[in-house]
Order: C-alpha cells, then sequence, then structure tokens
C-alpha cells in the first residue's frame, strides 16, 4: 500500500454510503447542514445550558461557536474536531501518521497556513488533500490556492495538531523568518559585520589617544557636549511634563461608535527561566474582564529553556492560555521569541506583558475600544508601568519615581508634542495587520520596544499613551539593574546608529521636528551618562571649589554651567515630585531627592553597554524575576495601596 493509498483510506475509508466521505456533498450547502450545537449536544459533548451560553456570546462577539466551547472548557477539541466532521461529511486526518508535505507547505506560503489555519497534506493525482481546523472558511481558501494544487479536497484537523505538524516541518523555516522579519536598511543586525564595532573602538582610541596629549581641550569639548546634551534632554522633558499637564488626558468622542463584533486579543508573555512564576502568572490573568472566548494569551518559552517548559506543563493553565515553544537559532532575543509567536496568535490586536505583570483587570477592555474610537493610522497604544514593590528598598522606591515620572509626564508630552515616542517592553498593544507590515520587531536590538517605536513613526504611523496601569516587579538590586540598564543603554546606542545610517531619508520621513526629537531623546540620553563623570565635576563650583576647567573656560562660563546644572537637578525633583503624585504616591516625594545619587548609577551600565557594543552587541542580558515578587501580596495599606495604583 503506497502513503496516497493509506492517505485516501484515513480521510475516506471504504465503508457503507452513511459514512463521511472525503470532501464535503455538493448537496450539504450551509442551509442543508445540520447546526454543529445541535450534532455536540446529540452526542453529548456539550450540555444545552452551555451552548445557549456560547450561542448567546457568538452574538455579539467576532468568535466561532467552537472557539467559545473551548476556551471556557465546555468541549473537548476531539470532540469538537468529530463534531465538525460529522456537520461537513468529512473525515478528520491523523497529522502525526501522515504528516503534512513541506514542498507544498512552502508551495502554500507556512504563514498563509497559520493564517488561514489549513495546511496541505497530500497530492492524490489531480487533487490535494488540505487539512483545516475551520472548515466554514474552507471555500473562500480554496480561491487562494495555487494553481498547481489542481482540485482541493478538505480534511479536518484540530488547531493543536496543524500548529504542531507545521512546526515539525517548518520549524527551521519560522526560526529563520523570525530572525530577518525587519528590512535589512531598518535592522541593527548590520552590526553582525565587523566594520560598525571597528569604527566605534577606533573611536574610542583615538579619542583616549587625544585625551593622554591635549587633556584640557578634550575635556573642555566634552564638557561644552554635557552642557548642551543637559540643556537639550532638560527642555524636552520640561516641554513634555509641560504639555502633559496642560492638556491632561485625552478624552473620547462624546458618542463612541460602538463595537458591533468584539475582536480576539492575542498577548505574547515571553518566558526565560522562569522557575516557579506560573502560578502568580495565571492568577494575574485570571483577573481580567475580557471575554475569555476572545482572549489568545501566549507564553513564549525557548527551546532549551527546560526550566521554564518543566514548570508549565506542571501548570493547570486555562484553555486560553497556551504555550509557544521557540527553537534555537543563531541568537537568543525577546524580539526573535516574539516574532516567532506572532504567526501563531489569532488576534487582530497584539500585545505583550512581561512574565511577572499583574495588568488592570478592564485593561484590554480599554485597549479594545480606543483602537475602535482611533482612525487606522494609531497602530499602538502604549499603557503606564507601575510597581508592586515600590517600598522595598531605596532601589525600588527610586525606580518607581523614575517610572513615574517617564509613563505620566513624559511620554505623555512627547505624544501630544507629536514627537516620536519610545515604546516600553510591556503593556504595548498593536494593530496587527500594521505591526506585520513593519516588519514586527527587530530581533536583533535589544530594545526591540524603542525601536519599533521609532519604525512605526517613520512609516506614518501614531502612537497614542492611553491610562491603564500594569503593575510589575521593581528592578531592586544594584547589580541586576546595572545589567538590565546596561541592555536599555546598548538597545538605545544600537537604535540611534541603525536610522542614523541614512539620516537624509530619516529627515524626510519625520520632519525637522520629530528628527530633532529624535537626537535629543536618543544621542542626548547617552551622552547625559557617558559624561556623568564631567557633570557631577559641576558640584565643585556650586561648593566654591576650583573646577579643573578654570583656566580654560571664561569665569561666566564656569558659574553658568554650576548654574544649569543646579536647575537640571531641581527640574528632576519638581517632575519626579509631580510624577509621584499623578502614580498617586505622594508618600515618595521625600525619596525623590535621592534621584540625584540614583541616575548618575547609569554611567556604570552605559560604560558596559559600550563595551558589549564592540564584543557582543547582540547578547540579551535578562533581567531577573521574581526577586522581590512576594510583595504583591503583602497585607495592610501599602499593598493595597499598590494595587489600587
Amino acid at each position: 500500500m503506497t502513503p496516497g493509498d493509506a492517505l485516501r483510506i484515513a480521510v475516506d475509508p471504504p465503508v457503507s454510503p452513511p459514512a463521511p466521505r472525503l470532501g464535503p456533498r455538493p448537496a450539504q450547502g450551509p442551509s442543508a447542514r445540520r447546526p454543529l450545537g445541535r450534532i455536540l449536544v446529540e452526542s453529548g459533548a456539550v450540555t444545552p445550558e452551555n451552548l445557549d451560553r456560547a450561542l448567546a456570546l457568538r452574538s455579539r462577539e467576532a468568535s466561532r461557536l467552537g472557539d467559545i466551547l473551548l476556551a471556557h472548557g465546555w468541549v473537548r477539541e476531539a470532540d469538537l474536531t468529530a463534531a465538525l466532521s460529522r456537520q461537513y461529511g468529512v473525515m478528520p486526518v491523523d497529522l502525526r501518521n501522515f504528516p503534512p508535505d513541506a514542498r507544498l507547505i512552502e508551495e502554500m506560503g507556512v504563514t498563509a497556513c497559520l493564517r488561514s489555519a489549513a495546511v496541505p497534506v497530500r497530492r492524490l493525482g489531480g487533487a490535494t488533500v488540505i487539512a483545516t481546523a475551520r472548515p466554514d472558511a474552507f471555500a473562500g481558501l480554496t480561491r487562494q490556492l495555487p494553481a498547481s494544487f489542481g482540485k482541493p479536497v478538505m480534511a479536518l484537523c484540530s488547531e493543536t495538531a496543524l500548529h504542531a505538524a507545521i512546526l515539525a516541518t517548518r520549524n527551521d523555516r519560522l526560526a529563520a523568518r523570525a530572525e530577518t522579519r525587519v528590512p535589512e536598511g531598518e535592522s541593527a543586525r548590520y552590526w553582525y559585520g565587523t566594520q560598525p564595532r571597528r569604527n566605534l573602538l577606533a573611536g574610542l582610541l583615538i579619542l583616549g589617544a587625544t585625551g593622554a596629549f591635549v587633556p584640557v581641550a578634550v575635556l573642555t569639548i566634552l564638557t561644552v557636549c554635557a552642557l548642551l546634551s543637559l540643556v537639550a534632554t532638560s527642555a524636552l522633558k520640561a516641554a513634555a511634563a509641560w504639555t502633559a499637564l496642560r492638556h491632561g488626558r485625552r478624552e473620547p468622542p462624546p458618542d463612541p461608535p460602538a463595537i458591533a463584533r468584539m475582536p480576539v486579543v492575542s498577548v505574547l508573555v515571553p518566558l526565560f527561566r522562569e522557575q516557579d512564576i506560573a502560578p502568580r502568572l495565571v492568577q494575574r490573568l485570571q483577573r481580567l474582564t475580557y471575554p475569555r472566548e476572545l482572549l489568545d494569551i501566549c507564553l513564549v518559552t525557548e527551546a532549551d529553556d527546560a526550566t521554564t517548559r518543566k514548570m508549565l506543563a506542571r501548570a493547570d493553565l486555562p484553555n486560553w492560555i497556551r504555550v509557544i515553544t521557540v527553537p534555537a537559532g543563531s541568537l537568543k532575543t525577546k524580539p526573535r521569541a516574539l516574532n516567532f509567536a506572532l504567526d501563531f496568535c489569532r488576534g487582530s490586536i497584539v500585545g505583550v506583558w512581561d512574565a511577572e505583570d499583574a495588568p488592570a483587570p478592564d485593561q484590554l477592555d480599554r485597549i479594545v475600544r480606543r483602537f475602535h474610537e482611533r482612525s487606522p493610522r494609531v497602530a499602538c497604544l502604549q499603557g503606564v508601568l507601575d510597581f508592586y514593590n515600590s517600598r522595598s528598598n531605596w532601589f525600588a522606591r527610586a525606580f518607581t519615581i523614575e517610572y513615574a515620572t517617564w509613563f505620566r509626564l513624559v511620554l505623555p508630552g512627547l505624544d501630544r508634542l507629536g514627537l516620536v515616542v519610545p515604546l516600553g517592553g510591556t503593556t504595548v498593544f498593536f494593530r496587527r495587520d500594521a505591526l506585520e507590515r513593519l516588519g514586527a520587531w527587530d530581533a536583533h536590538n535589544v530594545t526591540e520596544d524603542a525601536d519599533l517605536g521609532l519604525r512605526l513613526a517613520r512609516h506614518g504611523y501614531r502612537t497614542e499613551l492611553i491610562d491603564t496601569v500594569t503593575l510589575e516587579e521593581a528592578n531592586c538590586r544594584l547589580w541586576p539593574w546595572i545589567r538590565q540598564r546596561s541592555r536599555w543603554l546598548k538597545g538605545y546606542a544600537m537604535t540611534w546608529s541603525t536610522h542614523m545610517r541614512a539620516p537624509g531619508t530619516l529627515l524626510r520621513q519625520l520632519g525637522w521636528w520629530r528628527f530633532a526629537g529624535v537626537q535629543m531623546l536618543f544621542l542626548g540620553t547617552l551622552a547625559q551618562f557617558l559624561l556623568v563623570p564631567l557633570m557631577w565635576s559641576f558640584w565643585l563650583i556650586v561648593l566654591g571649589l576650583d573646577h579643573p576647567l578654570a583656566g580654560a573656560l571664561p569665569g561666566w562660563a564656569m558659574h553658568m554651567a554650576g548654574l544649569l546644572f543646579v536647575a537640571a537637578e531641581l527640574l528632576n525633583i519638581i517632575l519626579g515630585m509631580i510624577g509621584s503624585a499623578q502614580a498617586g504616591k505622594r508618600w515618595l516625594w521625600g525619596w525623590v531627592p535621592t534621584l540625584h545619587v540614583y541616575y548618575p548609577l547609569a554611567a556604570l551600565a552605559v560604560y558596559k553597554a559600550l563595551f558589549e557594543m564592540v564584543a557582543r552587541p547582540f547578547y540579551w542580558d535578562k533581567t531577573c524575576h521574581g526577586l522581590d515578587d512576594g510583595a504583591e501580596a503583602a497585607p495592610g495599606p501599602a499593598a493595597r495601596l499598590e494595587r489600587a495604583a
């Protein structure tokens, strides 16, 4: 017996005429088929009460009856496939014993297979057997198939089995695609070449050698650069904060249009070397009020991460949470994992949460409503990040003040000013079609969020801030904080250098206003931290002591520099207090002045980042979770305040 004969028997066994046959009977149009719900009830797979609930939900949501039943655990996947087989008169095919032909998948397109939940299995003469998990969409699918497929013949499979079969045959292709989705001209992967790293190293060596011969001249130039960056970044923060406070929150339209059918929302949650976070993660996600049948939570793991995979295997995950495993590749970064998982998402809206996140229960409802109110040009919504362990120690308090200023004042102000909004790595949501047009995330950029915010602006899309809060764990240990900040600063450097390879193109796409904002935001931030020692030297002037450059610059210039330094510190204190108040955490006011010691620690991080830019630009320094996760459940007023935020 040939494989083709075996497949023919598997999907169309030679039994009596009443048995289901290969492909739908011509007489069985949609009106002639028995309702799926009736078949499920008659077979005992679904109770009448649960069917009534599912039908009521389907009337107002963009979801299939089977997906609703599966999401709530009201039917088993095998029973649903069997009922669809009876409804359409088509036998299911076992994709484990009869795996799809990889050549046919390539011909159809692996992403097309995933998007349509259908996969070509075998050619049989002038026909091609297509296994599908969505028989209701098969007629439309046949019009999009390659002409070489001949007559398409439908077979049935579950979506779980379909994904497993595609992964078993085209895993390597999907993995390679995840690394190169972003066009070459906008990707940081050009750092693979030795030339960018040689140029950076040569520049640092030339600067060091010049400083050894003419130290005063070099220090003077660097000091002027430090002052210019200080003025630029301070002016940007002040303008953004003033604009955010002046205009307040965006109000929705007076009569927002009703949503006829609620969409499916997919949220990617990357996990790596997580030991015991699954129970807490599921507990937090259980609080979401968005309909379960429209929730598609994807826990994204790495193939070689046995710790996390074992933990998830032991966890009792609900049906609306699934695990997607990313195969090994040439690099291991969060954006690569997100790119791989994106093809398996079901939703028209795609978001990202971190493993330790505790989103507001109504967050997805508000995200869906905002997207519905806005034009398609608004392709991204960025939520607010706050912390549930703000009281743990000084680092946690300083981190909370910094984030309160950034997410409550600076980012909303940048949005209002029409400047580029660098995204955060979590609580960020996209229209899926826009995300895919851009090539999704740059797998080679270690701050894929900030980079994506810039690429959105380059291609004419807008990002808006939305006032919905996600609580997460503040990084409250010195070395983990430096490692995390080092990755962020390295990513800022990679993002700036990547997009400035063609400054004329960037200027043309952004315009002068946003182009200048990019320079102040990215280059100014890097310069501030690189030149921290020079900035701190101005304390000598403030304290009335001699400055090493006193003879190189006029006295009035030195005093003006000292005043600028003090003014910038006062601005940081004012913004920190306003941001803390906006976050409902006035108790942090006494700690705001200590940020003068907190921010300079990033100098250690930026020097580490410089070394890595030369030695290993794509190294992902993972942020450890769970160092202070227990604070979320702490009793008393403090814990209630953190949860209320």
